[in-house]
């Protein structure tokens, strides 16, 4: 009795009626309400891309601020003073002074001024604290004209700590800009076949890349600033060219003088160069990758070896001295 009620209750056309009003309603929320749902999600997801869009692009305008505010302070009186008294300005400036502060990212009259004046100060520092320490430190039984020597010998080695301190913060700089540099391309060769101009390009670029590169940030602000007001644009890139001092930025700059030259399409120029500083960062991680093993050679006598011997030997040198006894 019971089957039979539930197959008259299948078969009753009320039942029937209302279970497909009920599904089809359902349908119809369903339809009407999960692109609702989808929407909302994707823009919740839209918005925390954005927020977080935001926080990057702020850190990297303040870590901008902060290297502007680095780099424009006013030179020190003291230092000033100092060179143009003895007038040591033409003797400590070389030719290519300014080339190697901005490559180190030190731009402007305070920077060579602190520069020269290190150069100036640093040998006799270099010579009073090697005669501190030969004469008072320690007591080494050498002539006193050995001594002298010695510290005559470290004032001129101070004479070139200003420039190995350049060299290091330029090697640093320039290994944070390749770094990022092909990606930078990349964007760039976006923004270009996108319609946009090279200065906008630059300067699109520059702002998105500051997370990843500060200093490659900074250059390409700098080259938007110069394709702006400068008369020449190859000057421009030949400028970035000699800032940022690595053959794959000369390479992109020859080439960008040339399509601007010729008229032929920047987007082909920033491709191939692009794939070209690519290929070049995958060679300079190989050759350093390459150049481990040469390099863990002296450790590892110095250190694995000995601690290999007493493991192997150990026990062998025990038990000869226990049949000795």
């Amino acid at each position: 009795m019971t089957d039979l009620g539930v197959l008259n209750l299948l078969f009753d056309k009320t039942f029937l009626a209302t279970s497909a009003a009920a599904i089809l309603a359902f349908a119809t929320i369903a339809t009407l309400g999960l692109p609702l749902i989808e929407r909302d999600g994707l823009g919740q997801r839209l918005k925390s891309v954005s927020r977080r869009r935001e926080e990057l692009r702020a850190k990297h305008h303040a870590a901008l601020n902060a290297k502007r505010v680095n780099l424009r302070v006013a030179p020190s009186a003291m230092m000033k003073s100092t060179l143009d008294r003895f007038k040591l300005t033409n003797m400590l400036e070389s030719e290519d002074t300014r080339d190697k502060l901005a490559q180190a990212g030190y731009r402007g009259q305070a920077p060579l001024i602190a520069f020269m004046f290190f150069r100036f100060v640093m040998p006799g520092i270099v010579f009073l604290v090697a005669l501190f320490y030969l004469f008072v430190v320690t007591h080494f039984q050498y002539p006193v004209m050995v001594k002298i020597s010695i510290a005559v010998a470290s004032a001129l080695f101070g004479y070139y700590l200003p420039d190995l301190f350049i060299s290091n913060a330029t090697a640093r700089r320039r290994q944070s800009i390749m770094r990022a540099f092909p990606d930078a391309l990349d964007l760039m060769l976006i923004c270009v076949e996108s319609g946009m101009s090279i200065e906008s390009a630059f300067g699109r670029v520059s702002a998105e890349i500051g997370t990843q590169s500060v200093e490659l940030a900074e250059e390409l602000g700098l080259t938007t600033a110069e394709l702006s007001y400068l008369p020449d644009r190859a000057q421009a890139f030949d400028n970035l060219a000699r800032r940022c001092g690595h053959p794959g930025v000369k390479s992109v700059a020859i080439a960008l003088n040339q399509a601007e030259k010729y008229g032929t399409p920047m987007g082909q120029a920033l491709r191939i160069t692009a794939q070209e500083n690519r290929e070049m960062r995958m060679q300079f991680a190989e050759q350093k990758a390459a150049s481990l093993p040469a390099k863990l050679t002296v450790p590892m006598i110095i250190f694995f070896l000995p601690c290999l011997f007493v493991v192997i030997l150990g026990p062998a040198a025990m038990k000869a001295l226990h049949l000795v006894q």
